[in-house]
């Protein structure tokens, strides 16, 4: 998503009020970058956190132009007493605090950090368009150009991690079926060690897998494009991100299938897919599984 949430709600009326918007936006984004990396050092992803950093010091970097400037036309820094009203949330992490960080990457983390910058293009057009005052359009318009070149270097970070990521040994090619199979093993494979009533849950979940691999094996919805790259171990051989993958696979076909019928049946089997995401979670939040060996097994250490 690259427009924004929701519009500004009144005009920028003084100097003091665009500086403090700035100021709230930037420490937004690091405050959520922040968030991200320290969730990535948590989960022993040293990778992605570098990465965050990356992102933390880029924005710190872009606060303190804000602070420099402030300081410069008005002597001081941004003041937050002067906001009138929220800025436009323009800072979106997409869900990456709740995803499977095996499914994180540098590509993805820069990709959702460039539609921010978008987003932050956007605000800062339309507060220069509705400004009254041409001192105020020209320090947002100012803004924006500076978005824009914010945006330029994101752009050139995430061809670097597409690129980086395309040049890694390939990981194996599997479609659809192939990891609806992948699942319903590692289903029964959970229920054989679970107890309770988890083991007849876990048994019909992975019933309702293979049946889904045999549906979409007679009658195909075609190639996610989230498959193109291969699959690594790391999230086919483990329950948390493969379940993940497997319901971003159906909603994504969903959204980009052309017939109404084939969206239909993706949407259809998204549910089945959340279904068995959704127990998965309930299991890895539940205290008695709180085991590394279980953790382990799941590939996940944090109950996402």
């Amino acid at each position: 998503m690259t427009l924004l949430k929701s519009e500004p709600f009144a005009a920028v009326t003084s100097m003091d009020e665009l500086l403090a918007i700035a100021s709230t936006m930037e420490q937004e984004a690091i405050d959520g970058y922040s968030e991200l990396a320290s969730l990535m050092r948590r989960e022993n992803r040293p990778d992605m956190e570098a990465v965050f950093e990356r992102l933390i010091a880029e924005e710190n970097q872009h606060l303190g132009n804000v602070v420099r400037w402030s300081e410069n036309v008005r002597n001081k820094k941004p003041d937050v007493t002067h906001l009138r009203w929220d800025p436009a949330d323009t800072f979106d992490d997409e869900g990456a605090r709740s995803i499977a960080p095996a499914l994180l990457t540098a590509y993805r983390a820069f990709s959702m950090a460039a539609r921010n910058e978008e987003r932050a293009f956007l605000f800062w057009t339309y507060v220069a368009a509705n400004a009254d005052q041409p001192p105020i359009q020209e320090a947002a318009e100012r803004m924006a150009r500076e978005e824009l070149g914010h945006l330029t270097t994101l752009r050139r970070e995430r061809r670097r991690a597409f690129h980086e990521q395309r040049a890694q040994p390939s990981a194996p090619a599997l479609d659809i079926p192939d990891l609806e199979l992948k699942l319903a093993g590692l289903l029964t494979e959970a229920a054989a060690r679970a107890s309770g009533s988890d083991v007849p849950t876990l048994e019909k979940l992975a019933a309702e897998a293979r049946e889904r691999s045999s549906t979409v094996a007679q009658a195909p919805l075609g190639k996610s494009p989230l498959l193109r790259d291969g699959v690594p171990p790391e999230v086919s051989g483990h329950l948390a991100p493969l379940s993940e993958l497997l319901l971003d696979c159906y909603l994504d076909l969903g959204e980009r299938l052309v017939d109404q019928d084939s969206r239909n049946r993706a949407q259809l089997l998204a549910a089945g897919a959340i279904r068995s995401r959704s127990y998965i979670r309930s299991m890895l939040n539940s205290p008695k599984n709180r085991t590394a060996e279980f953790q382990h097994e799941t590939g996940n250490r944090r109950g996402l």
